[in-house]
């Protein structure tokens, strides 16, 4: 089982982005990992903004970020870039923010001219902060999701299919990840106790 936190980067309650991203997030639990949410719109504005780090709100928001075993990152598609909201932030993260975790990107946008915005503004931002792994990300249309009554959401299957195999390959990849860390934690342990035992 595995700690994954979920970065939502969209300034508005009621986003594509964030309706992708709780699909996802469903997804995930349903594996057997735990899902931790961070939700940037949600941080006060002037301590993010002024790269205030010590501020409670974004230490709680950076150290369970710290805490997770991978990450998934969503943003709507401004401008060809990601959100401001989340570069606010991981410009908080110390260079190694992203160490030994595995990240998937994932963005909304409203036009498939925008489809490269994973691979060309999101993922070498993410790529900087030293993760073991970037999965492959996917870029989601807006008209691919609908909002239906009572706050339900319908993934059209067209994006639906993608998002549960890119989905999948996170997984392996967490999966992986998290045997690589027992591995090492083993192979510690083990010289610890030759060390001590020599000694």
């Amino acid at each position: 089982m595995a700690v994954i936190a979920t970065i939502s980067s969209s300034p508005s309650t009621t986003s594509r982005t964030d309706a992708v991203l709780g699909d996802l997030a469903q997804r995930v639990q349903r594996a057997g990992h735990v899902v931790h949410p961070i939700v940037l719109r949600d941080l006060p504005a002037q301590p993010l903004l002024r790269a205030d780090a010590e501020h409670d709100d974004i230490a709680r928001a950076a150290c369970a970020l710290e805490r997770a075993d991978a990450v998934i990152v969503s943003t709507p598609v401004y401008k060809a870039a990601y959100s401001g909201l989340l570069k606010a932030f991981l410009d908080l993260l110390p260079q190694t923010g992203l160490k030994d975790k595995v990240v998937l990107p994932i963005a909304t946008g409203g036009s498939p001219a925008h489809v490269l915005a994973v691979d060309y503004a999101l993922r070498p931002v993410l790529a900087s902060l030293a993760p073991s792994a970037i999965t492959p990300g996917w870029f989601v249309l807006a008209s691919e999701v609908t909002r239906l009554d009572e706050g339900e959401v319908s993934i059209a299957d067209s994006a639906a299919g993608p998002l549960a195999e890119v989905t999948r390959v996170f997984l392996d990849a967490v999966a992986g990840s998290l045997l690589v860390a027992a591995a090492d934690a083993a192979h510690r342990g083990e010289l610890l106790t030759r060390s001590v035992a020599v000694a």
